[in-house]
């Protein structure tokens, strides 16, 4: 059940009617509507790994507790039991995610060196939303023992928390110090919020559905034909796999922060235009932020300081290991790997030349542009990210390469041949019309929010159009519906 199909919208049409009207101003009563139905729908996902949820929400609660208990009386067994939980969750990562990966990995290292072994890989089923769930739960025990928030005693709060099923499958990752006391605090019917919310679930739909869904057949077209396909074209794919690849996901986002908002809840913002980034840093910064906060705040932070003295060797390190790690959080492949080490080395010059973390003082004009040097760094930026997805998009480094390296060969200085399928043909041109509202809504009619809907407030009728419009493109040219990428996560 996605969050974008006629079965969702009745589930959560049921839960809406019970949460605003028998249980109206009754949190508890909400909260536990809430936590059942977050289990049905997690349960419908994988019902078989429910009970690893239970265990793991079971574990760490008690732990927050005693981590809270023993901050003061005992640091270092606060300590100890921090670490217990950070491991704790590492391990079901490691166990769900990545045990079969280095099974292999080592069995063929091993290989290479004429040494054969009998290992075999395990029949080992990954939960959905493992990476998105166990972060929470991580997070959760650093922040108590940083004294940043008190252990939680509300069984039924911290659950709700853990398994919230509008972010469960793919996020955001919500951390407990802003999302708990959410759910501790009275929820009555907002109907400025509400519009919101319908709003930005409007716009998250017509990105995947429209725009993201319609590049995945004009995208996968092309990754079946790399060996006969010019390097213009793949070139053309490639940039066009990043628009998927936002839409996809920024679309989820948007979906998910939308019925967040229909329930009450302010959802941590997931993305900001990431696309208008001069530069790497700006990038990252901006594309998938809970993810990219969290490694920042647990991660990067704690190692830079590890590694201050040795100054910008230090910072480089720091950056690299914070990025090699944020690729295998996607998954276990060595893709995976090599994708975070590319995004890592291209902070190097960054680094050296002194404008990582430095902000950017020039004035922009009414369109969000600023001078045309601006603009040049923002498509080079694009380009680089867009090469780096390859990696990220290919089943194996071999594939990877086999794209790349044709891309940049002599096929590259020679027009695109159009792809003569009339399925092709078709995505083609519903991608085509899909990018006017994207280009308004994301380029042209926003200033600082997720899309452009509060800045036309003003015009009943341009806005109604615009409802109109994204309603109908959704319904007529809406492609082939897909499951969401980052449900493999």
């Amino acid at each position: 059940m996605t969050i974008n199909s006629i079965d969702f919208l009745f589930f959560f049409s049921v839960v809406f009617f019970l949460y605003y009207f028998p249980l109206k101003e009754k949190t508890r009563a909400q909260n536990v509507l809430l936590l059942l139905a977050s289990y049905v729908f997690y349960g419908i996902a994988n019902w078989k790994m429910i009970p690893l949820l239970l265990l793991a929400t079971g574990a760490f609660y008690g732990l927050g507790i005693l981590i809270g208990k023993s901050n003061e009386a005992n640091p270092k067994r606060a300590h100890l039991l921090t670490t217990l939980g950070v491991c704790l969750g590492i391990g079901f990562l490691l166990y769900f995610k990545y045990l079969n990966f280095f099974i292999t990995s080592f069995s063929d290292l091993f290989s290479t060196i004429g040494l054969h072994t009998n290992w075999s890989t395990f029949t080992i089923i990954m939960p959905v939303g493992i990476s998105f769930f166990t972060f929470k739960l991580i997070s959760y025990v650093l922040e108590i023992y940083r004294q940043r928030m008190e252990p939680v005693t509300d069984v039924v709060a911290f659950t709700a928390y853990a398994a919230f099923f509008p972010t469960m499958l793919a996020g955001p990752i919500d951390r407990p110090n802003t999302f708990i006391p959410q759910l501790q605090a009275k929820r009555t019917f907002n109907y400025n919020l509400m519009v919101d919310g319908c709003r930005q679930i409007l716009w998250g739909m017509f990105k995947k559905m429209v725009l993201a869904d319609n590049c995945a057949e004009v995208v996968d077209y092309t990754w079946e034909r790399i060996p006969v396909t010019s390097g213009s074209m793949l070139m053309i794919k490639a940039l066009l796999y990043s628009i998927q690849l936002y839409a996809d996901f920024s679309g989820y986002s948007d979906m998910a922060i939308g019925v967040g908002k229909l329930l009450g809840f302010r959802i941590a913002k997931n993305f900001n235009f990431p696309f208008k980034g001069k530069n790497i840093a700006e990038y990252w910064g901006n594309w998938h932020i809970s993810l990219t906060s969290w490694l920042t705040d647990y991660v990067f932070m704690p190692l830079n300081i590890k590694f201050r003295d040795l100054g910008k060797s230090g910072i480089i390190f720091a950056i690299v290991i914070n990025f090699v790690l944020v690729g295998l959080w996607h998954g276990a492949n060595w893709t995976f790997v090599v994708f975070g080490l590319y995004h890592g080395l291209l902070y190097i010059p960054l680094i050296l030349t002194g404008s990582f973390n430095r902000k950017n003082k020039t004035k922009a004009v009414k369109n969000g542009f600023s001078d045309l040097k601006n603009i040049g760094s923002m498509i080079l930026t694009f380009i680089l990210v867009s090469l780096g997805n390859i990696i990220f998009r290919a089943d194996s480094i071999g594939q990877a390469w086999d794209y790349i390296h044709r891309i940049f060969s002599p096929s590259i200085l020679t027009l695109p041949a159009i792809e003569w399928s009339r399925r092709n043909l078709w995505n083609t041109v519903c991608l085509l019309l899909s990018f006017p509202p994207y280009i308004y809504m994301e380029w042209i009619a926003n200033k600082k929010e997720e899309y452009g809907f509060k800045n036309i407030a003003g015009n009943k009728i341009l806005r109604w159009t615009i409802y109109i419009i994204l309603i109908l493109m959704i319904l007529m040219i809406g492609g082939k519906q897909k499951e969401f990428i980052y449900f493999q996560f």
